[in-house]
């Protein structure tokens, strides 16, 4: 998946590709400790449930135009999701502006669960 910050960066803040998990009913995504859920607006489509920051995430683009075309900055890119990223684009190696890096894989399902439920 694709995912942005858009609070406080319009359509040039940080951004990763990597995996995500998803609730069974399919209304959360977990990604690298945060948990967000659909949100109608504008500029994004999701929200993190504990910040309240607002996100833009998507699947990734076949022809690497992830982000909003007036949007910059490099796009952190999970170690794991490399190859399958590459295979996707149809690239030998990433491009310029994007980047490797480690993304843990932790994802905070009973921390959000009992947030949500209490």
């Amino acid at each position: 998946m694709y995912i942005e910050l858009k609070t406080g960066y319009s359509d040039d803040g940080p951004a990763w590709i990597g995996y995500v998990k998803t609730s069974k009913t399919g209304n959360t995504i977990y990604f690298n400790d945060h948990a967000f859920q659909k949100k109608n607006g504008y500029y994004s489509n999701y929200v993190d449930i504990e910040s309240g920051d607002e996100y833009w995430i998507s699947g990734v683009k076949h022809n690497g135009s992830n982000r909003h075309p007036c949007g910059g900055g490099v796009i952190q890119v999970d170690s794991r999701a490399v190859e399958g990223y590459l295979d996707l684009i149809g690239e030998e190696k990433l491009p310029q502006g994007y980047e490797v890096v480690e993304i843990e894989e932790v994802y905070p399902v009973e921390r959000i669960n009992t947030l949500l439920n209490n």
